[in-house]
């Protein structure tokens, strides 16, 4: 009934914007600089006009490139960048964000290992579970809106493993300056170099932006459909991990190892409406007006389940309920409403006060009776929340807050988020940040069930509780550095018993200290670059629950330069990638979770990439051949216990814009 209200709802909300629209939608005249100081390697649209049609509104030939922006669901805008810089080819990945911080598998679009952690967050209601399936998850602030004078596209594809490929394919149009609508679909098929790893996602996203033409009424809105399946094998069978790491010639091809299981599957499905609309009661007349008054309303549904199938039970997981057809969805239903009221003004700054109410149901369809324990099969409720936010800038200093608590329902929480950013000059900008929360653990510690005896529970336990300090400065000149200490409290993990290697959730009852140290530093030299990237962390854990590297590090010295006539701009290079040895995190398949082991230490594999990336007008080609020094620098490279990282192989991609 709610999804049918909702859809509803966000239907008519649709149906508004377009029937604002006109029949023939005038572009607002932009004024700019000649294109032709522009180079390739430059972010212009110089090249992208057909100026020998007679049908191109002297307007649209003149739109440049900052008319192309991008809207966060916070509201922050930038514009399109069609560059080509180090930092591009660091986010030419399926996340396609830089994922210096994760370790992926051998498979592209199976999950990653975490090599650093970060606990600023401002959640006040657990998690779904599954997290190891959720990198490639959309959530709310991964979706963007846009706002563009003429349609624009960006097609991204990139080659995949042994067979199959990616691809990311968007288009955006305003049809008229008060409403803009986008369509998106991000695919992966990857048959990957193992037995039993196909990898098949995908995510399609919709959005839409509405303003009135006196800009009192805006409003936000995202339809969102994922599908994220992967085979699943269990890893190297413990036997074959010898055969690998001596590099014998016999298993040079990869899907001769034995797996330990060839019959399961996992998915993870989700659903989203999102609406984010607010109106100005009282709105400036102009840039001297001191008041502004607005109310808003945030509604969202979604509509998620993990699915754990196998054919035929395996030792692997333990016992089971039955020998076969194991199968067992677990779903979630989470109903969202936020009305705030927001006050500006010149002197005192921007205020907001918020109510928000969350209906959750998550679970399964059967109560599971084990050892003469009920364990329910739903946890179901309602939780009602209030918060506020603030932000004020003084002169070079910008101050800004926000808090939330939960004040009815089963779950408690609350969270307080305070920084201040001081921009020292037009080069570096000075910051510090304070961050604490209290949650209650992700629903999959509390309560799961399975056909394997083993994993079924259901659990009380203790909110976790963090609290983290962070000091950054950002200056080209210098470097970008940032440092973080975290306190955790009720640390919850998974982690495998040394007697029979099963996995159970567990409650860290000593604090966690972490200490986080990350520098950035880009050096150039007329045509050489050299980007380095070097974190070191250190962590105080008694129980050692929270296991990372100390050192992880990324150099990368490349060459750049013009070639054709300024038509062809080149970029070519080494990237350098290492962290230390830790008791890396194992993955289980059954609850998609990675877990906590300390049996063996793994890392101290270097990583060498070489690429050559060029940049032809609008389009950006990337090749790559990735680890190419994997049969030389010895067989000890995993991503997961029993799970090897990925061996030496060239890979292609292409990211393109057209501006119609």
């Amino acid at each position: 009934m709610k999804q049918k209200i909702l859809i509803f709802f966000l239907l008519s909300v649709f149906h508004f914007g377009y029937s604002q629209v006109s029949p023939k939608p005038k572009l607002e005249k932009e004024t700019v600089k000649d294109t032709k100081q522009f180079n390739s390697s430059n972010d212009s649209l110089a090249t992208r006009v057909n100026r020998s049609s007679s049908n191109v509104k002297k307007e649209e030939e003149e739109a440049k490139i900052q008319d192309y922006l991008i809207i966060s669901h916070r509201r922050d805008t930038i514009h399109v960048d069609t560059t080509l810089t180090i930092k591009k080819e660091y986010k030419f990945n399926y996340l396609r964000k830089d994922n210096f911080e994760l370790l992926p598998f051998s498979n592209v679009g199976q999950t990653y290992n975490r090599l650093a952690y970060n606990f600023n967050s401002d959640k006040l209601m657990p998690l779904f579970g599954a997290r190891a399936r959720h990198f490639n998850y959309m959530e709310i602030e991964d979706i963007n809106y846009y706002r563009v004078p003429t349609p624009f596209t960006e097609l991204y594809y990139k080659t995949a493993f042994s067979q199959g490929q990616q691809v990311d394919a968007f288009f955006t149009v305003n049809t008229s300056p008060q409403f803009n609508m986008s369509i998106a679909y991000k695919g992966l098929r990857s048959l990957g170099k193992y037995q039993h790893i196909l990898t098949s996602t995908g995510n399609f996203r919709f959005t839409t932006s509405y303003n009135t033409k006196d800009k009192r009424y805006i409003a936000n809105a995202h339809f969102v459909a994922q599908d994220l399946l992967n085979e699943e094998n269990g890893g190297l069978q413990d036997d074959n991990i010898i055969y690998f790491e001596t590099g014998d010639p016999e298993f040079k091809d990869r899907g001769i190892f034995e797996v330990n299981f060839e019959d399961a599957e996992s998915i993870l499905k989700g659903k989203r409406f999102h609406l984010d609309h607010q109106y100005n009661i009282i709105q400036p007349k102009d840039s001297l007006a001191s008041n502004k008054l607005s109310i808003g309303h945030i509604i969202s549904f979604e509509d998620k389940f993990f699915q754990y199938d196998q054919e035929d039970e395996t030792d692997y997981f333990g016992e089971s309920f039955r020998s076969s057809d194991l199968s067992k969805r677990v779903t979630l239903e989470n109903f969202y409403n936020q009305l705030n009221v927001n006050y500006t003004n010149k002197t005192i700054g921007t205020l907001q006060f918020n109510v928000s109410h969350n209906d959750y149901n998550y679970g399964y369809d059967n109560v599971v009776v084990l050892n003469q324990n009920t364990i329910t099969n739903r946890l179901k409720g309602q939780v009602l929340a209030l918060g506020g936010a603030y932000n004020k800038t003084f002169n070079k200093l910008h101050v800004q807050a926000e808090l939330g608590a939960n004040i009815s329902g089963d779950f408690n929480g609350n969270f307080l988020t305070a920084q201040a950013a001081y921009s020292i000059n037009k080069e570096a900008i000075v910051s510090a940040k304070i961050n604490t929360n209290s949650k209650a653990p992700n629903y999959n510690f509390q309560l799961y069930q399975n056909d394997y005896i083993n994993y079924n529970w259901k659990n009380d336990f203790n909110n976790t509780k963090t609290q983290e300090v962070e000091i950054a400065l950002q200056s080209n000149k210098i470097a970008n550095v940032s440092v973080s200490f975290s306190n955790i409290d009720d640390y919850t993990y998974f982690k495998s018993n040394p007697t029979d290697s099963l996995i159970k959730p567990y409650q860290n009852d000593q604090t966690i200290n972490y200490f986080k140290l990350k520098v950035e530093k880009e050096i150039k030299y007329k045509n050489l670059g050299l980007h380095n990237t070097i974190l070191y962390q250190n962590v105080k854990d008694n129980n050692n629950t929270l296991n990372i590297p100390q050192l992880v590090t990324r150099n990368t010295l490349y060459y750049t330069n013009h070639f054709f006539n300024k038509e062809l701009f080149l970029q070519t290079g080494i990237t350098f990638s290492y962290f230390s040895k830790y008791y890396m995190n194992g993955y289980d398949p059954v609850l998609a979770e990675l877990y906590v082991q300390d049996q063996k230490e793994y890392g101290e594999f270097p990583r060498f990439d070489f690429f050559i990336n060029a940049k032809i007008r609008q389009a950006r080609i990337f090749l790559k051949a990735e680890h190419f020094n994997s049969a030389w620098t010895g067989y000890d490279y995993y991503s997961a216990p029993n799970y090897p990282y990925r061996d030496f192989t060239v890979r292609f991609g292409v990211v393109w814009n057209f501006f119609l």
